[in-house]
């Protein structure tokens, strides 16, 4: 396991720790931090320890009490904090410690968004701008929304602790929206790949904590029609592969046939949620056999079941071009560009796709550079140059 593997797996298990016994959020995070500094340093030196999530917490919590001492609190407060973990935790509902946590800060006192986001950074230890982008605001707008749901924390008093099994249901839809976004991360950067294998992990025993609940069956199948296809979106030179030109031969048929059987069994109770509905296009996506097989307008009909949000609407955009023509695509792409995409790569993207299918090959190689600027990983980068190149040569 590499060294940002253990970081992916123990940071949250870190944090949580120090944030149940101090009560602050910032104290836990730096010293956190700390902690997982001086393992950096050490560890090639020394070798990683057998239990390297035992030897970061206490690493974290000599820090914390460091900290304290400065800051000359009560001695009640040190002691709490110098025996933290030593006393064994009393049994929960919640079987895994990391879905157990996220239902401990996934509290209901938060708005939403809050609580999604503080648990993500929190637990998952994604960066504040990765959150924001996932949420389309500046990192400077996501970053004082941590700041405000931590400080409400803290002066609200609101408790750190796992809900007993009663109270989850009001905390679910916060965890399927934490799993959700952990799932796209991973699954949009493949260097990061562990993070989506990790949400389908937590998701599966969500599926299993809660099995009534068929958003939580309709996640899991969301992740496992989209993750059939991981295999097959990379060159062997770590170039993207678009969905259309993709050897569907390849897709894991296995994880396309859970899919499914997931999505019927939860789609026969009646009124799908939006998980659900998501799962139900990326069927629509797994199971054409061809790329010109695929049911655009049944996609499209499936989008415009779902809360209309910007990405929503330029996804919805896309089935309809796809569907009705480019120049219809085209159209409802423009219409978004004033909104709320803005600064958001996949806007100019998709409207330079357009432009190209047209033969627009000048507006076409904008719209692509515009994109590059935008981009966020490496292989989009790479994938929209080499279509740059393709248009230019032709404009």
């Amino acid at each position: 396991m590499t060294f940002e593997e253990i970081c992916r797996q123990e940071w949250g298990q870190v944090v949580a720790t120090l944030i149940r016994v101090t009560g602050d959020w910032e104290l836990a995070e730096e010293a956190a931090q700390e902690a997982f500094a001086a393992a950096l340093e050490r560890w090639p030196r020394d070798g990683v320890p057998d239990k390297p999530g035992a030897w970061l917490t206490t690493t974290a919590r000599n820090r914390a009490i460091d900290w304290l001492r400065r800051e000359a609190v009560g001695a009640a407060k040190l002691q709490e904090v110098a025996v933290m973990t030593q006393e064994p935790e009393a049994p929960y509902d919640v079987p895994d410690d990391r879905l157990r946590l996220m239902f401990t800060c996934c509290h209901p006192a938060l708005a939403m968004e809050a609580r999604v986001a503080l648990t993500l950074r929190t637990l998952a230890g994604l960066s504040t701008a990765e959150i924001a982008r996932a949420f389309l605001v500046p990192e400077t707008t996501m970053s004082k929304r941590l700041t405000r749901a931590k400080q409400k924390i803290q002066h609200a008093g609101i408790p750190y602790r796992v809900p007993p099994s009663h109270l989850l249901p009001e905390r679910t839809p916060a965890v399927l929206a934490v799993l959700y976004l952990l799932f796209n991360e991973g699954y949009s950067d493949v260097v990061r790949s562990s993070l989506s294998a990790e949400a389908i992990r937590l998701t599966r025993l969500g599926v299993q904590l809660m099995p009534d609940e068929p958003e939580a069956a309709g996640l899991l199948a969301l992740m496992l029609l989209h993750d059939a296809r991981r295999e097959t979106r990379l060159t062997a030179d770590c170039e993207l592969i678009t969905l259309e030109d993709q050897d569907r031969t390849r897709w894991d048929g296995e994880l396309i046939a859970e899919g499914e059987q997931l999505l019927d069994a939860t789609l026969r109770r009646g009124a799908p949620g939006p998980y659900q509905v998501q799962a139900a296009i990326a069927a629509c996506h797994a199971t054409a056999r061809t790329a010109a097989d695929t049911d655009w307008p049944q996609i499209a009909a499936l989008y415009g079941q779902l809360k209309q949000t910007p990405v929503v609407a330029l996804n919805r955009a896309v089935a309809i071009g796809m569907a009705d023509g480019p120049a219809v695509g085209l159209r409802l792409v423009d219409d978004l560009a004033a909104g709320p995409l803005t600064g958001y790569h996949l806007l100019p993207a998709t409207r330079a796709d357009f432009l190209r299918r047209l033969g627009r090959w000048s507006e076409a190689a904008s719209a692509y550079r515009e994109a590059i600027e935008l981009a966020g990983t490496d292989a989009e980068r790479r994938f929209l140059r080499r279509r740059l190149r393709e248009v230019s040569v032709r404009a």
